[in-house]
């Protein structure tokens, strides 16, 4: 239900002011009215916003101001008649909008009673602000609007009602499609309408600091009240835009003084404000004018119908060319989008003179002969959405590619290739060999030497004066045998047992070929390059054959390349076998064969040259001695052991103490080697099993007295237990008698 409010003249209404709010951003708005007579008036304003902004949302309510010339009657506040409602964008079926495009209106509808006079009335909403990424006004984000319609004396005296506009603006224009927007209004009087471009009028402000409970100035961002006449308009960037040339460009957009049709065809990308008033005469009489500013969006739409096909090359702007060569048959592949929306298409050539139709999606059409022809695919043609594609076809001579190849199968030379190809155009430019191997060439009749054996796969790809091209391949079976032997191995000279390693550097030569090694120890292999260990001294012969996979044969012989010297065995042992702390000396005997020098190292600490060294060691733990022994032949051998020095730890308790102070077995105290004792705990208990002694620091003894200070404990057999954990971390516990003799 719509809501009224009503202001009477010589009253004055102001109502409790809303908290103000930042309504980016506003994109339009108008405002019509409607005489009911007796002086009432029916006023409606719709404000239209950018609903994908970051800004606040409408004014509810909104401030409307009400003047007689430039006197201030009063204010009304007043909300919006329903809710927000959501203005879709209405485009072509076949364009694809950006996205985020979002428009919203607000209609406020309120009365006033306004009685005749000879002054003009005027009904102002003023608000801050405009996007700020508008194109052709001059610091966007921080201008506002007016809103506002004037009653004039002729209009009041006639009870006019204004026109109102029968539709509201595209909320987005394609850049390239023309605008041809009705902007035409209603005059329910049936008075004469007149249209034009106009400017746009300055409103509120950026003024973020405006105390809401203090009256507004005309820069705030909500005016409260709106400022009355004379009213700025908006200031465009001349001279690219004016008033009456708001979205510039050439040629420019118009808009028709009779029918309000805008029409033209934006090609500047960006946000436009533009103004349309419509002026309203009767008789020759000019009664009033309503004025309206929006919004034009124009962006970039992609088109969803565009004509394509299949091409060999393109010259132009959907300009296709398609070479046929050695046929007249020409198989079209028509690549157009979207179907969805191609309703109608027909492709046309030009054939002997007479226009020829095909109405195939992807039509097979056979020319009469060589030459070149031209044609066209067209969709939805004589429609918005259609589009046209030029075509020019080139039936061209046959070209055919051909060659032959010569080599010596079983020697490892170049292969010599002779081009057999033929057009019938008469020249041919270029010949493009790929061997397969990663080498080309663009020689006609090239040799070439692949680096590796196997089956060669050669392409040649010729092309004529046409630009005619064919390609053929052919299989080389190249398998020849390296024309020497070439052998490196890792030494020729060494001690049992001596691993070598046999780098096969013949070429060429690969997995595929059968290869035979005689390592002359009676030990072969059929690797491309092995790995043999001789275990024994002597002197080898070596031998290699080598057999492609199309049968060549090369085969070598190494005489005496080979020489294994014999080795000595290193090993020892050594007493005592559990060494300790306590006797940390070790004899090492020598158990080594065929040595005839000793070296002996004993972990970092020292070494010796003798066959049968002693060795005190100075630490306990783990320790690794290693013997070097060498063979008369100069061959060497290691033998390594580790050797456990183990710390141990020695507690001896004693059996019976005199605590009489003659400095002599006062205390109950055990004696030995403690050094890596840890976690140690004595305790010692009567008969009676009362805990009298306990003690955590084996250096301290019991000396009679409960817990060492208190009564002393009479003669007699005390209980003792001892625990501690060693040096390795193992958990000794003893116990015993501690017999107490006073």
């Amino acid at each position: 239900m719509k809501r009224i409010y009503h202001i009477i003249l010589g009253t004055v209404l102001f109502f409790c002011c809303a908290t103000t709010l930042s309504a980016k951003h506003i994109i339009g708005g108008e405002i019509t009215y409607v005489c009911n007579g007796g002086g009432v008036y029916t006023f409606t304003m719709k404000i239209y916003r950018d609903c994908s902004s970051d800004g606040a949302d409408f004014d509810n309510p909104a401030f409307i101001g009400i003047y007689r010339g430039s006197s201030f009657l009063g204010k009304l506040d007043v909300n919006i008649d329903g809710g927000v409602n959501n203005i879709p964008p209405v485009i072509k079926p076949c364009l694809i909008l950006p996205d985020g495009i979002c428009v919203q209106e607000a209609i406020y509808t309120f009365q006033a009673t306004l009685p005749t006079v000879n002054q003009s009335y005027h009904i102002v909403y003023q608000r801050c602000c405009r996007n700020n990424t508008i194109t052709n006004i001059v610091d966007p984000g921080d201008s506002g609007a007016t809103y506002t319609v004037e009653l004039t004396p002729a209009a009041q005296g006639v009870c006019n009602n204004s026109p109102t506009y029968n539709s509201f603006p595209p909320i987005v224009i394609c850049a390239g499609e023309s605008i041809d927007f009705d902007h035409g209004a209603t005059d329910p009087d049936g008075d004469q309408l007149v249209y034009e471009f106009c400017s746009p009028l300055l409103g509120g402000g950026n003024n973020g600091l405006q105390d809401p409970f203090v009256a507004a100035t005309c820069i705030g961002i909500r005016p409260d009240p709106p400022c009355g006449p004379p009213f700025d308009d908006v200031e465009f960037l001349v001279p690219a835009y004016t008033a009456l040339q708001p979205m510039g460009g050439s040629p420019l957009i118009t808009i028709d003084p009779n029918t309000g049709f805008i029409s033209g065809v934006p090609t500047n990308l960006g946000q436009y404000v533009v103004g349309v008033c419509v002026s309203e005469f009767r008789n020759g009489q000019l009664l009033g004018q309503v004025r309206r500013d929006f919004q034009f969006n124009v962006a970039n739409c992609q088109p969803t119908v565009v004509a394509e096909i299949q091409y060999d090359e393109l010259i132009g702007d959907q300009e296709y060319v398609i070479n046929s060569c050695g046929t007249n048959t020409v198989e079209f592949v028509n690549e157009s989008f979207q179907e969805a929306f191609i309703t109608n298409f027909f492709w046309e050539f030009e054939i002997n003179g007479a226009t020829e139709t095909f109405t195939e999606w992807s039509p097979t059409i056979t020319f009469p002969g060589l030459g070149t022809y031209e044609g066209i695919l067209a969709l939805n043609p004589g429609e918005d959405c259609g589009d046209t594609a030029r075509i020019f076809v080139n039936v061209f001579p046959d070209i055919n590619a051909d060659f032959s190849f010569t080599y010596d199968t079983c020697v490892a030379g170049p292969v010599d290739f002779t081009d057999l190809s033929t057009t019938g155009s008469g020249t041919m430019t270029n010949w493009d060999w790929d061997f397969g191997d990663g080498n080309f060439s663009t020689d006609q009749n090239p040799s070439h030497l692949f680096q590796s054996p196997g089956l060669q796969e050669v392409t040649l790809t010729v092309t004529d004066i046409n630009n005619c091209q064919e390609s053929l391949t052919q299989t080389v079976n190249w398998f020849p045998v390296p024309p020497v032997l070439i052998i490196e191995p890792t030494t020729f000279l060494g001690c049992e047992p001596l691993p070598i390693f046999f780098n096969n550097l013949s070429s060429p030569i690969d997995s595929t070929y059968d290869i035979v090694w005689d390592f002359g120890d009676g030990n072969t292999s059929g690797d491309v390059s092995p790995t043999h260990i001789y275990e024994e001294e002597g002197i080898y012969t070596i031998g290699l054959q080598v057999t492609s996979p199309i049968g060549c044969y090369i085969d070598t012989i190494f005489p005496n390349w080979i020489t294994v010297r014999p080795s000595p065995i290193a090993d020892f042992i050594y007493t005592p076998s559990n060494p300790s702390n306590f006797n940390p000396t070790v004899n090492f005997i020598d158990q080594s064969v065929d040595a005839i020098l000793w070296e002996w190292t004993f972990d970092d600490f020292d070494f010796s040259l003798d066959q049968n060294p002693t060795y005190t060691f100075p630490d306990t733990g783990f320790h690794d001695i290693r013997l070097v022994v060498t063979h008369p032949s100069g061959c060497q051998d290691t033998a390594i052991q580790r050797i456990d020095v183990e710390p141990q730890i020695r507690y001896f308790l004693p059996n019976a103490f005199t605590p009489n102070s003659d400095a002599l077995n006062d205390d109950f105290l055990g004696k030995g080697y403690f050094d890596g004792l840890s976690n140690f705990r004595m305790t010692i208990w009567n008969r009676w099993g009362e805990l009298v002694f306990e003690s955590r620091d084996p250096n301290i003894g019991w000396n009679g007295q409960k817990n060492n200070s208190g009564k002393q404990s009479p003669s007699g057999v005390y209980v003792c237990l001892v625990t501690f954990i060693g040096p390795r971390g193992t958990t000794t516990e003893l116990k015993g008698f501690a017999t107490l003799i006073r």
